[in-house]
């Protein structure tokens, strides 16, 4: 075995660890139960985790007073609907957010904003759809609202192993929206819009945020993913302003789940027309005569009873991880996301051969707390990733194995061509595993680490000793049966 690398042996050797030590102490305190039974949580990119204080704000929020459903005008009803309305007045300060020009709408969770905006946009054979390959499968799901009226749908690729877009290909997509519009109407299109992550869920990288100007000087309208930005990064709304913005605000703070927002510019919103109503959206509504009046604010988007119990909860966790400090949670991330890659990329069998193939940049440049990677045996092949679910769980490493529902970064990844997916498709596959067969896939997605408020130092080393013990030098074929795979 070659010996290990010299260079910061612990992340707490790194300049500038130190000075982000209150972490370290609210570990200690406020999320000591992340250590019960020698867990290790790595799978901040799938859920934040949850403080103590943000527990007993609840319990001692409910048993303090009486709260009901907001659509009434009784005492109890009256004091959930100010909860709610000050919680949405937190989301704006938070993110900077003029209350002029930004609303809140409450979802439950980030896929559902999606859903909003895809059902509700003006998508038409004048207004394209482009997105960039690395999207989040609850924002691609728009391209069927995009479809079904008409509207042209264009994907941006990805660029070399770093798995980024070039500008110079979002820039021609845009353009060609503009183009192919005025050939066939001779008018350039009216609008359109543009969807991307702020950071992709499965290589972490930080897509500029400056995009969203550029997609508004050739008149599109901005969808921007923030779930798996926000929790460890600044979102300045004052300063980019985006006309949708997405999130789910377990991902930020753990707690409360079934919560997400729509952030939406409301000039944007007042464009949406959603296809449907619900109790809570209109002001009124006739059986007989046929015809319903929304309502004209946020609430027109709020379908049904809104979580009034947990919606408070956001305020409470925006206040909590303000006290800790964005700012400090995006360098410790980054201090751990640049030691683990260093050490992950240097990991050597005694045939020369890497350990890890790392998907996306190998650097903490333009990058967040996800990495995402495949580990291989001495000969090169790769390790079945349903293998190292099953061995890391045992270990007690809590970590993401599969797609993460991003298959475009999945395909830039393992390099699968646009051709041999529509041929692959056509051969009649009716499984995942026989799909990657026909693919002639080695393995059917990857391992992704991913850091987050509450990480430390011996979260990196556990997982880096755990790689190293079970699998450098390990031989192929000492595998046990794996389950067949179920979804991608």
């Amino acid at each position: 075995m070659r010996p290990e690398p010299t260079s910061h042996a612990s992340p707490t050797a790194l300049p500038g660890y130190a000075a982000t030590g209150r972490i370290d102490e609210l570990r200690a305190t406020e999320y000591r139960h992340l250590d019960t039974d020698g867990q290790v949580y790595l799978d901040y990119a799938g859920a934040g985790v949850v403080a103590q204080a943000q527990v007993r704000e609840h319990h001692d929020r409910l048993l303090a007073g009486l709260y009901s459903n907001p659509h009434s005008e009784n005492p109890t009803s009256a004091a959930a609907a100010s909860l709610v309305e000050t919680a949405r007045r937190a989301v704006l300060d938070f993110f900077h957010a003029d209350p002029a020009e930004y609303a809140v709408v409450f979802t439950p969770n980030a896929s559902g904003a999606c859903r909003l905006v895809g059902e509700a946009y003006d998508f038409g054979r004048a207004t394209p759809l482009v997105l960039t390959w690395d999207n989040h499968n609850s924002v691609n799901g728009i391209r069927e609202y995009a479809r079904s009226a008409g509207a042209s749908v264009r994907y941006v690729p990805l660029s070399g192993p770093e798995l980024r877009v070039a500008e110079s290909d979002l820039v021609t997509a845009f353009d060609a929206g503009r183009h192919r519009l005025a050939r066939r109407w001779g008018r350039p299109g009216r609008r359109g819009l543009f969807a991307y992550p702020a950071q992709s869920n499965f290589s972490g990288v930080q897509h500029p945020l400056s995009w969203v100007e550029l997609a508004h000087q050739q008149g599109y309208d901005v969808l921007l993913d923030a779930a798996a930005f926000a929790p460890t990064n600044r979102l300045d709304l004052s300063v980019v302003r985006p006309d949708f913005v997405c999130l789910s605000w377990y991902k930020l703070f753990g707690y409360p789940t079934g919560v997400g927002a729509l952030l939406a510019r409301r000039d944007a919103l007042a464009r949406l027309r959603r296809p449907w109503f619900a109790g809570g959206t209109i002001r009124a509504v006739s059986v007989q005569g046929d015809w319903h009046r929304p309502m004209d604010d946020e609430s027109a988007f709020e379908d049904g009873t809104l979580n009034f119990l947990s919606i408070p909860d956001v305020e409470f966790g925006l206040r909590w991880l303000d006290s800790i400090g964005v700012d400090l949670v995006h360098a410790r991330v980054g201090l751990l996301t640049e030691w683990l890659l260093e050490r992950l990329t240097t990991l050597r069998h005694d045939t020369g051969g890497p350990l890890v193939q790392v998907y996306g940049p190998t650097t903490g440049a333009g990058r967040g707390g996800t990495v995402t990677f495949n580990l291989r045996h001495p000969d090169g092949t790769l390790v079945d990733e349903r293998l190292v679910a099953r061995e890391a769980a045992a270990a007690g490493l809590s970590l993401r194995t599969g797609c993460f529902c991003n298959p475009g970064a999945g395909e830039g990844a393992f390099g699968i061509s646009r051709t041999s997916t529509r041929r692959r498709l056509l051969a009649g596959a009716d499984t995942i595993d026989k799909y990657l067969t026909a693919l002639r896939l080695p393995t059917g997605g990857a391992v992704r680490v991913s850091f987050g408020l509450a990480s430390t130092a011996t979260d990196a080393q556990r997982f880096v000793a755990f790689a190293q013990s079970t699998y450098l030098n390990r031989a192929v074929g000492t595998e046990s049966p794996l389950p067949p795979r179920l979804r991608c």
